[in-house]
């Protein structure tokens, strides 16, 4: 049986995997995993993305927490790094964001923070997942004046507002900003928060409907953000994903900037200004080979971890490490904030060019890119984290191996949130690259069947 929590919490398409019922049980069962050792009446925020569902699910997953004796505060629409920066300061029990970040609309997600604004390791996402099985076994439901209480505070997404302007206070004032909100969380969060500071703002994609989030805008749409910072000849465009946990850039020039080279930036400012803690850096395994050669050329140490920015955390947290992220554009900065952050990273990134007078473009040829080439293999769910128990697959991992001879490697990883293994080569010839890919994710897809 598959594991109902992927790298980033429960997700599906809304109605259908992720159905009322399963709302309601990870409420109820969450809800009492998180707080069953609390003294105390339980409270836990609850927040959402701009998709269509989020009434629907919102109401179902605050029926099962309240349902189990646990009081809910839901603050609506707000990024999810919100709510673990608002789980954290109003010391809270837990929070709990509904979304499917960067994923189209139909789907939806469930994930869950602990007290402190941290992601919950995968031992207690077993054990919520194991009470769901057993239909809450042993688990005494309270009744009457026991039963938690739904409260409503809109108003608690200006606090992280706050929070985003005290903790960066630079001036933007002489800067123009292309902003893609992608429809989605940071509508308002972002757009207020850089206005404030003074940006020349043009923010796009800040009118949700509830069907429109990430579709072809955001952080994984990136051509019309592209074109339009040459056109109103921007200093840089950002662009945020559904739930703003994410953040992409693009320079003067209308060229892409990943969050490898995002983090390359802040890495290297950080360390000039002596505040990043041991001169490390913490990226995952899906990071440039490019990434590599810039930590040596400018002493930065480097430290992988396998993909998913709730292990770049762990390992931050482990080791007392304070920046870390992925080439998607997930980037935590500890010092700030318990998990990625897009405006967060956008306002870092601005610090940088605020200090040093230079453009973007210029600060991102800090580290170049091998070419890499990135090729999905969908397969059935079940599956697909098994495909090294398939000998062909195996076999054909293990020659491309030996072909690249050192100057490339193969990674295939299934994905955390979809039915999908994804292979990823890295080297030196694009079109090489690109080739082996294509032959290697038919031979997956064909062969996991």
């Amino acid at each position: 049986m598959a594991r109902m929590f992927g790298t980033d919490g429960v997700r599906g398409i809304a109605g259908k995997e992720l159905s009322i019922d399963l709302a309601m049980k990870l409420g109820a069962a969450g809800a009492h995993v998180i707080t069953k050792k609390r003294n105390h009446r339980p409270a836990i925020i609850v927040g959402t993305d701009t998709r269509i569902s989020r009434g629907m699910l919102s109401s179902a997953l605050i029926a099962g927490i309240c349902s189990v004796g646990a009081d809910a505060v839901y603050v609506g629409v707000v990024p999810t790094p919100a709510v673990a920066y608002l789980t954290r300061t109003h010391s809270v029990d837990a929070g709990v964001v509904i979304s499917a970040s960067h994923n189209p609309m139909e789907f939806n997600g469930i994930k869950f923070f602990d007290g402190e604004g941290f992601k919950l390791p995968d031992e207690m996402e077993d054990e919520i997942e194991a009470l769901i099985r057993s239909d809450m076994s042993g688990v005494e439901l309270p009744a009457g004046s026991n039963i938690g209480q739904v409260e409503y505070c809109f108003d608690m997404r200006d606090e992280y507002v706050d929070y985003m302007k005290k903790a960066m206070p630079i001036d933007l004032s002489g800067l123009k900003i292309v902003a893609d909100c992608a429809e989605g969380a940071s509508h308002y969060t972002s757009v207020k928060t850089l206005e404030s500071l003074g940006a020349n703002l043009i923010p796009i994609h800040v009118d949700p409907d509830g069907t429109n989030i990430n579709a072809n805008c955001g952080s994984t749409h990136m051509d019309e953000l592209m074109a339009r910072v040459v056109y109103e000849k921007a200093d840089l465009g950002l662009a945020f994903d559904g739930d703003a946990d994410r953040l992409l850039a693009v320079d003067e020039n209308g060229v892409l900037v990943d969050g490898d080279k995002l983090l390359s930036i802040c890495a290297d400012y950080m360390k000039s200004k002596g505040k990043l803690k041991k001169d490390t850096v913490v990226v995952t395994v899906m990071s440039n080979l490019g990434f590599t050669l810039m930590c040596e050329k400018n002493s930065l140490k480097e430290v992988r971890t396998k993909v998913g920015d709730r292990y770049v955390l762990e390992e931050m947290k482990k080791n007392g490490y304070n920046l870390g992220g992925e080439q998607s554009g997930h980037i935590i900065f500890l010092d700030e904030n318990t998990t990625g952050d897009g405006l967060l990273s956008a306002l870092h990134l601005l610090e940088v060019m605020v200090d040093t007078g230079k453009k973007l473009s210029e600060l991102a040829a800090i580290m170049d890119v091998y070419p890499q080439a990135l090729v999905n293999a969908k397969v059935p769910e079940h599956r697909k984290y098994n495909y090294m128990e398939y000998p062909v697959i195996k076999d054909a991992i293990e020659k491309l191996e030996q072909e690249f001879g050192g100057e490339g490697r193969v990674l295939i990883r299934p994905s955390g949130t979809e039915p999908l293994v994804r292979v990823m080569i890295e080297g030196k010839d694009q079109a090489l690259i690109e080739k082996r890919a294509a032959e290697l994710a038919e031979l997956i897809r064909n062969t996991i069947v």
